[in-house]
């Protein structure tokens, strides 16, 4: 019981900052520099989150796995951006994680690319080919056998990291089929250098679905996740709304302003990145015990345990 107490305390000032009373938060967010990713970063720097009261330390990972051992670590208090499936799972085994908001519904921002001289086509070709996910547990790892059961092919699924490493991969030959997430990548698109092949939204099964979540670790207040999740709806409201949110992402992610006015309604339809629903509940348990991720269904209980979203302050 000792070694227990003196994790808790460590892991809580770990995730909040250390400093007695502060009201710093460590957020763990997967793939740095997309539009969905960046709703921590934006809020942050749009003074959202300080209007609710917290101030931001995010901590970037290359995919959902990593964010959520860095939650269960006790080295952030919430993580964002990682698969449901393997949030389920991890519950599942008994983490002490919570979801607590919805990520991504669907897969619009996903796609799937070769060299423009490639002979590979379209998906149907990809018999016997490798084909990227990030990491194991990731949203990209359910999306791509989703993709490849759909279409009943039976290529290779490689876990290759981020999208800057995959794209390296791709460009010399150590896979022949990367993963991009809108807006990494679009402009070598537009240049002719790289073709989509498959994009996440020809996924029907997951075309309703929420692909990833927020989380936060069971010792993290409930005051703290509060603020968190509302800061988190008005920043997403404002992105939407005001051009000043473009402005702010070309600072931070370095792409033009020009080209994410087309891409974000696009790749990233408002209601994709609402937080306020865990969409195709049913359809993502079943699909987690198909694949996996679970050993047996879960109970009411268990759901209404594991998924704590909080109400709207305003």
């Amino acid at each position: 019981m000792r070694v227990d107490l003196v994790w808790l305390a460590t892991a809580v000032w770990l995730a909040f900052g250390g400093a007695a009373g502060a009201e710093g938060v460590k957020v763990s967010v997967t793939q740095r520099g997309l539009w969905d990713t960046a709703v921590s970063e934006l809020g942050q720097r749009s003074g959202i989150m300080k209007k609710h009261g917290l101030e931001l330390e995010i901590l970037y990972t290359s995919g959902g796995a990593e964010s959520q051992q860095a939650l269960l670590a006790g080295s952030v208090a919430i993580a964002c951006g990682g698969g449901i499936e393997g949030a389920i799972g991890a519950f599942a085994k008994g983490a002490p994680l919570r979801i607590i908001g919805s990520e991504m519904v669907g897969s619009p921002d996903t796609y799937w690319y070769v060299l423009a001289d490639s002979p590979i086509r379209s998906i149907h070709d990809a018999a016997g080919k490798t084909i990227s996910y990030s990491v194991n547990g990731s949203s990209s790892h359910a999306a791509v056998l989703s993709l490849l059961s759909q279409y009943k092919v039976d290529a290779k699924p490689v876990a290759t990291g981020n999208h800057p490493t995959t794209l390296t991969m791709t460009m010399t030959g150590q896979i022949d089929i990367g993963r991009g997430a809108a807006p990494f990548g679009l402009e070598l698109v537009e240049e002719g250098k790289i073709r989509v092949i498959a994009r996440g939204s020809e996924i029907a099964e997951r075309s309703n679905q929420t692909v990833r979540t927020c989380i936060t670790h069971v010792n993290t207040p409930k005051d703290i996740v509060a603020r968190f999740m509302q800061s988190y709806r008005d920043t997403i409201d404002w992105m939407y709304a005001d051009p000043a949110a473009l402005k702010g992402y070309e600072d931070f992610a370095k792409v033009p302003e020009k080209y994410m006015v087309k891409w974000r309604d696009q790749y990233f339809p408002k209601a994709t990145v609402e937080p306020d629903e865990i969409k195709g509940l049913d359809l993502i348990l079943a699909d987690a015990l198909k694949n996996k991720f679970i050993a047996a269904p879960l109970t009411k209980e268990h759901i209404a345990e594991m998924i704590q979203i909080p109400k709207r302050l305003n």
